[in-house]
């Protein structure tokens, strides 16, 4: 029991449930890239690679954020400053994490295995923009935004800038529900220097670029249908999503921020989800 009990602290660290943003988005990637279902083989090591390279850098960003988080109300009750889990501890198993994802890289094909360092550099790095500029918000789409490019490369074994609207998608997408998901926390970055969009630009602005930023993500996902002549249904999937980024939008207003939990997750969740479900169908169905 104690061991299933530690268990359960490392996926609330990492907030292992949160996987299903991202992920999503790699299957839909190696779709594409496969023209239809890829081997069970080539899944199963994106799939690695992808839930531990996302549960490296959430690890990463706990242990790095850990003074933050501590002084921070709303983040104080986290695992490490609550001092559930060690600092060390974390950093063991985030050393795992990204050791997951290395091996996936290098089972998948040698192209992988060259650029995951790469992939490590952002996954790493991106928690430190928050100390120097707003434009954090697009530095960890980008972090997310690897997803697809390299279920891709994965599938492919090369680079194609075909794939690139879609990583470019999965880009302005996280960073418009994080720059909402960042109101919380504006008045606390603003007494601790720290820097984001809420921050600096205020709850109406940053709802206006969080809604900027998630109407270029619908443009983005429908030029893929040219692209990669996509059928009706992958249309549907995303005449869904667009509605339900709508949602989201319509959750959260300037006077009240009480939904941002929810526009955050469930929202999101259900997004990347029925792109990908649709992609599916879109390969799957006549």
């Amino acid at each position: 029991m104690v061991l299933v009990g530690k268990i359960t602290d490392y996926l609330r660290l990492i907030k292992f449930s949160h996987s299903v943003f991202a992920l999503p988005f790699a299957f839909t990637a190696a779709l594409i890239a496969a023209g239809g279902v890829p081997p069970l083989y080539q899944m199963f090591w994106i799939t690695v690679a992808m839930v531990g390279g996302r549960t490296g850098a959430m690890g990463m960003n706990r242990i790095l954020d850990r003074k933050f988080d501590a002084l921070n109300p709303r983040t104080r009750n986290r695992e490490i400053p609550a001092g559930v889990v060690k600092a060390w501890e974390a950093f063991i198993f985030t050393a795992i994490a990204f050791s997951f994802l290395l091996l996936a890289a290098y089972k998948l094909n040698p192209l992988c295995f060259k650029i995951a360092p790469l992939f490590l550099f952002v996954l790493v790095t991106y928690s430190y923009t928050k100390r120097f500029t707003w434009l954090c918000h697009i530095v960890l789409g980008i972090a997310l935004a690897l997803a697809p490019l390299g279920a891709w490369i994965a599938i492919k074994g090369t680079f194609n800038a075909d794939i690139l609207p879609l990583c470019f998608a999965v880009m302005f997408w996280v960073a418009g529900f994080d720059t909402l998901y960042g109101l919380q926390d504006m008045d606390f970055d603003r007494k601790e220097g720290l820097f984001s969009i809420p921050s600096v630009f205020g709850v109406n602005m940053s709802l206006w670029i969080a809604r900027m930023f998630h109407l270029i993500t619908i443009c983005l996902l429908l030029s893929l249908v040219p692209i990669f002549k996509l059928s009706g249904l992958y249309l549907i999937g995303v005449l869904i999503a667009s509605g339900l980024m709508l949602y989201e939008h319509l959750l959260v207003k300037p006077n009240d921020l009480s939904k941002l939990d929810m526009a955050f997750f469930n929202m999101n969740g259900y997004i990347s989800i029925t792109v990908f479900v649709f992609t599916l169908f879109n390969y799957l169905l006549p």
